[in-house]
């Protein structure tokens, strides 16, 4: 465990855990794979674990199965400085699974098994509601927010956390074979829109959300909503797009070797999180705000060059590094 994480400001993420199995050979489509390597997945979690790695105070609250992997998933966190005190586990459902194609770009296509998993059955009544009390930041996303009685605890939990004037953040993370239908995943994932200080979008899910191209400024602009101190929109490779009440602009990507891309978008957030936990004025500071944006493009880049969401996660050494070898 690291010495700053006691001192650094608290940022808690909430949502799915769950195993990643990833073909080992890249490019082959599921049914032809004989081979898969377990990766610990689920965005909120990865999110918490890039924090952590970057030498943060993260926290994860989510449920797993009583099961092998559940406590599989809860001991990792443990290993990579998370604090897991937000953690329930269920006797009687499963930890989640999915299985991931990479095509041979790195891109990703998902098969989920959760019917239910322990992660849909969080309750209200199991969150660790002084642990969201005293965060800086709360960190959730979308697949939460698809069945219930997770969904009442995710509301309850973004409830407490915005009394207590803890400031949301959300990353929707676009799944759409866990919803009903694509319209169900647009209205569920706007219902709570306009309740976050600051959003991260792709621009996959730009064009998902809005029908339109995600390169238009005004496309990206019909998502904005004067609650936001801030929209992000990340471009791949291409690095991302900012857009507050008194600026906008752009920073750039890095280019690398790509392996796998499951990941980046929670590298990418989980520096851009312990920048705004520890400069709260980025907001306001345009040169801060492109540095920490820069950096958390370095972040996304480099977990790209290796299999498997967790183990790829940079240190806060070879993202300064990558940066200054772009230079």
């Amino acid at each position: 465990m690291n010495n700053n994480s006691a001192k650094s400001p608290l940022i808690v993420s909430f949502g799915e855990m769950l195993i990643d199995f990833v073909p080992d050979v890249a490019g082959v489509s599921l049914a032809d794979s004989y081979g898969f390597i377990k990766a610990p997945g689920g965005a909120p979690a990865n999110v918490a674990c890039a924090i952590a790695k970057l030498g943060g105070n993260a926290a994860f609250i989510g449920k797993v199965g009583d099961d092998e992997f559940g406590h599989m998933l809860a001991n990792l966190l443990k290993k990579n400085g998370v604090n897991s005190e937000g953690i329930c586990f269920d006797k009687d459902a499963r930890t989640a699974l999915a299985f991931v194609t990479l095509k041979t770009d790195g891109q990703r296509e998902f098969m989920f098994y959760r019917n239910p998993s322990a992660d849909m059955l969080l309750k209200e009544s199991e969150l660790k509601m002084d642990l969201i009390k005293q965060a800086k930041i709360f960190h959730y996303g979308s697949i939460s927010l698809i069945s219930e009685p997770c969904k009442s605890a995710h509301l309850a939990a973004m409830k407490a956390a915005k009394q207590a004037g803890v400031l949301l953040s959300y990353d929707p993370n676009v799944r759409l074979p866990l919803w009903p239908s694509p319209e169900a995943a647009r209205d569920g994932i706007k219902s709570i829109w306009n309740q976050a200080d600051f959003v991260k979008v792709s621009d996959d899910e730009v064009e998902f959300l809005t029908k339109g191209d995600p390169q238009k400024d005004e496309v990206v602009m019909s998502l904005w909503n004067d609650n936001f101190k801030l929209l992000i929109v990340t471009d791949g490779p291409n690095g991302c797009r900012y857009y507050t009440k008194k600026f906008k602009g752009k920073v750039k990507g890095f280019q690398v070797k790509t392996v796998d891309t499951t990941g980046a978008g929670d590298s990418f957030v989980g520096s851009f999180l312990l920048a705004v936990a520890n400069d709260p004025n980025i907001f306001e500071d345009e040169k801060k705000l492109t540095d920490a944006l820069l950096f958390a493009n370095a972040c996304g880049a480099i977990s790209t060059t290796q299999k498997g969401a967790i183990p790829s996660l940079p240190d806060k050494a070879q993202a300064e590094k990558l940066i200054k070898e772009t230079k």
